[in-house]
């Protein structure tokens, strides 16, 4: 049986991932995903396990390689958007990205800026990242973008001296804030092995 939900998680990652994961546990499992639906089918619950990676950083090029090395493994990957992006221009700079992934279109990596990665569970932990230093890598790209939203929502609050703008502005440094703590988390781990 097919049965679709519509949310929109936009930047909490390990909300949406939590999410599958409970949807999962409840007897379905993802099939297939657009902007805001999720589609489900049925199966034993707890058969499948998800983990959400952020590739927007990323060039086409290398986000193929990367989900040819997951399917390899035996997951399913589904591309999924990380905003809502209805816009006229389909195409978006992205400063701080590697540089073939700067500037992003639809046939690129516009509105494929996260991979929802399914595995069958197998009792084993599900981990995309192993190494302090990859988890490091994730969040510090993903809190990078929104770094640099934050500066351009400041520069225009101050030129416009406008509210709504300074919201947007807040709203950035709030999630550069959220994802600070599990940086500082990796960093401190870090500094602990090698003592």
């Amino acid at each position: 049986m097919r049965y679709k939900k519509v949310r929109f998680f936009g930047c909490l990652l390990s909300l949406q991932e939590k999410w599958l994961n409970r949807m999962s546990q409840q007897g379905y499992h993802l099939i297939n995903t657009s902007r805001a639906i999720y589609e489900f089918e049925t199966c034993t619950p707890g058969e499948y396990q998800y983990k959400i990676d952020y590739i927007g950083h990323r060039s086409r090029e290398s986000s193929d390689k990367y989900v040819e090395f997951l399917q390899s493994l035996g997951y399913v990957v589904f591309f999924k958007n990380i905003n809502l992006n209805y816009s006229l221009a389909k195409v978006q700079f992205r400063p701080w990205a590697e540089s073939g992934g700067k500037l992003s279109t639809p046939k690129t990596t516009l509105n494929k800026e996260l991979l929802i990665v399914e595995k069958k569970n197998d009792g084993k932990p599900f981990e995309l990242y192993t190494t302090l230093e990859d988890k490091l890598a994730l969040y510090k790209s993903a809190q990078s973008a929104w770094i640099f939203f934050f500066f351009i929502f400041m520069i225009m609050a101050v030129l416009m001296k406008s509210f709504i703008y300074s919201a947007l502005a807040i709203t950035c440094l709030i999630i550069v804030i959220v994802y600070w703590f599990p940086i500082y988390k990796i960093i401190k781990e870090r500094r602990t092995r090698e003592d």
